[in-house]
């Protein structure tokens, strides 16, 4: 006997507006919880509530694979109903029907089932047949929301767009006005969104204001005194280099830290984990954990525990395993790194004046100014002797480590032998020295910046990593001046953490960079290291944050790209949809994402999977650095 069909229900797309709906985020009953994981139970009860067709489909289906049949046939019925005459659905609110219906298509999809080892349509249609106490062993709540968000979506019910009286009066008396009044009405709501950008801009101060620089010359004085130190001392790169705080110890004397903090520093001096801090950079922080201000200085350089932990469980085999990016895979020749056709890297210094928690190359550094860090003048000129076999390389990027702390003769050789060859036509050093240390851009420096910087031939750039605009000094606006007088480019690349991706935080940052001369050039997605996952951030919010907050800045403030770095393939642009997918929610709320190489469409080569941060728990955390969740609820619909 064949198995019975299952006939889908016409689907009910709803119109925007007042709604029995319950929305997650403001349902009475969650906000009558303290905190945000409330009760399997609840969210399952919300999310049957939310589509009762997608429920009735499932708890009619026999088994999953007819299940399968008939939720694939409504999802289809529900994008055909978008385009439909009769749809009074704002094209927006179609355009997330559409991407949810994209969505749910992959995850359910056998073959991304088959990749994942994940299931989620048989979770469903477990939980629709009352099946609750077993799928709770399996599924998190994470896993509920995202699906809660889906069904939403799929019936025009978002929520991305709320229809409250107040904005909907707005848009119908914009619309009725014409010339002249219109304009000035529209004026007037600009206003009001720009001082809506201004308060969240507010609570990110950057040095270049008067209260934060007045700070940070106690702070000054009290480090020189310290270390019996006066203001010419403080100004010579070479006594802040020889005067790196190394062990906790130190630290605790000159800024409070956490328990916590003080052993994992230990623990670095112990194990000889890479750690050191400049006192220049010390100086950006506060003296009291309490401002909050310097939140981001601090975990820039101050590991988490968990961080030094895997470091040291992985210190014998730290080349394989936290090599996130695979250089060893790309690398044709020793000190070189190449991904993309027409620029290469050269790694010609091991070493920083200090170290960044989350460097892509911790698994090279040793220890903070290593004596052995500089790779020698016979293996430096070995490789650049490489790029001028190549050339089709004209682009030659200059990193480490931070040969910016490089001695001048060693620098002036290594541009100059570059600088000799002529397919070369621009030269990019990397270094962070502008933003820990830029004492460092002396008259010396800049000379060989100048010295090879032929306009109309040879291009010098300057690529530097400023992380919150707390980093932003008098002193790197001084230093930033420097190059720039020389008509030399510098160019910011910053990663997206948990300690810069509150709402409107680094729109600030591309707003005070440009103020002292920086152009944003790249915002990195976290790599997914797990020795970093203290700042892991899901893709969405990137998304999110470039969407709704940096679209709201001029478009010279907002020059960078945000991308996800695959291993081995490079830069994946993760505005350009096409580029990457969703295939899969894990039972824990993670979204796996495919992403596709740079050379789509150019030429065939492999695609990547990567499993992201759940949501559901970035938005905890978001919480309890006392965030109001309610800011982010449309980071669900950034696929």
């Amino acid at each position: 006997m064949s198995k019975m069909r299952v006939v889908p229900k016409e689907p009910q797309i709803v119109s925007t507006g007042p709604t029995s709906t319950p929305d997650v985020f403001t349902h009475e009953w969650v906000r009558e919880t303290t905190h945000f994981t409330a009760e399997f139970d609840k969210y399952l009860e919300i999310l049957w509530k939310i589509n009762p067709d997608m429920h009735g489909i499932l708890k009619e289906a026999p088994d999953v694979e007819e299940a399968r049949e008939a939720v694939y046939t409504y999802l289809e019925k529900c994008e055909r109903a978008v385009f439909e005459v009769d749809n009074d659905l704002h094209i927006t609110e179609k355009a997330t029907i559409r991407e949810c219906v994209r969505v749910l298509r992959s995850i359910f999809g056998p073959i991304n089932e088959s990749r994942s080892g994940c299931y989620p349509l048989e979770y469903l249609w477990e939980l629709a047949h009352d099946r609750v106490e077993e799928m709770k062993k399996i599924l998190s709540t994470g896993f509920l929301f995202e699906l809660i968000h889906l069904f939403s979506g799929l019936t025009g019910s978002s929520f991305i767009y709320r229809d409250e009286e107040s904005l909907r009066r707005n848009r119908e008396e914009f619309h009725e006005l014409k010339g002249r009044e219109a304009g000035m009405y529209r004026s007037d709501q600009l206003d009001d969104l720009a001082a809506y950008i201004g308060k969240y801009f507010k609570k990110y101060p950057s040095g270049l204001e008067k209260d934060v620089a007045r700070w940070r010359k106690r702070n000054k004085k009290r480090i020189l005194e310290y270390f019996g130190a006066d203001d010419d001392d403080w100004e010579n790169y070479k006594w802040q280099l020889k005067h790196v705080i190394r062990e906790a110890r130190t630290l605790k004397e000159l800024v409070e830290i956490t328990p916590e903090q003080e052993e994992s520093v230990d623990l670095t001096g112990k194990h000889g984990i890479p750690f050191g801090i400049t006192p220049y950079y010390l100086s950006l922080m506060d003296r009291k954990m309490a401002l909050g201000y310097d939140h981001a200085v601090r975990a820039q350089v101050i590991p988490p525990l968990h961080y030094v932990k895997e470091v040291i469980k992985h210190k014998e085999d730290r080349g394989e395993t936290l090599d996130f990016m695979g250089e060893h895979d790309t690398s044709p020749h020793d000190l070189i790194t190449r991904r993309y056709p027409m620029i290469a890297i050269l790694k010609p210094f091991n070493t920083c004046s200090q170290i960044c928690v989350y460097c892509q190359r911790n698994w090279e550094l040793d220890t903070v100014l290593d004596k052995h860090a500089d790779m020698g003048k016979t293996r430096i000129d070995d490789a650049i002797d490489w790029f001028a076999e190549h050339p089709a390389i004209s682009d030659v990027l200059v990193t480490g480590g931070d040969p910016g702390i490089m001695t001048n003769e060693r620098l002036d050789h290594i541009f100059g032998k570059l600088a000799s060859i002529d397919h070369v036509t621009r030269i990019r050093l990397g270094t962070r020295t502008p933003v820990v240390l830029p004492m460092r851009i002396n008259n010396g420096f800049v000379k060989i910046l100048k010295k090879y910087h032929k306009p109309g031939t040879r291009e010098i750039v300057l690529v530097t990593h400023f992380e919150h605009p707390y980093e932003i000094s008098l002193d790197t606006l001084a230093a930033v001046e420097k190059v720039r007088k020389l008509g030399i480019g510098i160019y910011n690349q910053e990663v997206y953490t948990l300690e810069n991706c509150r709402r409107f935080e680094t729109a600030k940052l591309r707003r005070d960079l440009h103020l002292i001369g920086v152009d944003p050039y790249y915002t990195f997605n976290m790599k997914g290291k797990d020795e970093t996952r203290d700042y892991h951030v899901p893709i969405a919010r990137l998304m999110q944050e470039r969407k709704e907050e940096a679209r709201l800045l001029p478009g010279l403030d907002r020059t960078d790209e945000p991308v996800f770095n695959v291993p081995r393939l490079g830069k994946n642009h993760l505005m350009r949809w096409q580029d990457h997918r969703l295939v899969m929610i894990k039972p824990d709320g993670a979204r796996v994402y495919e992403f596709h190489p740079w050379e789509k469409n150019i030429q065939q080569a492999s695609t990547y999977l990567y499993t992201d941060v759940p949501i559901f728990e970035f938005l905890e955390e978001m919480e309890r650095r006392g965030e109001n969740k309610e800011e982010y609820r449309t980071i669900w619909y950034y696929f």
